[in-house]
């Protein structure tokens, strides 16, 4: 299931919460993985604080960041 309705790439107010039927905006989250936390701007819904990580992004940064994070 997900929360986000895409009607566009790039923009983050393309996406809408699929909840809150609000557009999502850039904010900034604080991204964690083994107790290490950096913060990151990405789309978040402004209503509820869902926030929206593309499959390019899972599959392509963050992974390249859990794996550096590992390797320690």
């Amino acid at each position: 299931m997900t929360n986000v309705t895409p009607e566009g790439a790039g923009d983050p107010g393309r996406f809408t919460c699929s909840r809150c039927q609000v557009p999502l905006v850039m904010g900034k989250v604080e991204a964690s993985y083994l107790d290490h936390a950096f913060p990151v701007e990405l789309p978040v819904c402004p209503k509820c604080g869902f926030v929206y990580i593309s499959e390019a992004l899972a599959r392509g940064k963050m992974l390249k960041v859990e794996q550096a994070l590992e390797d320690k």
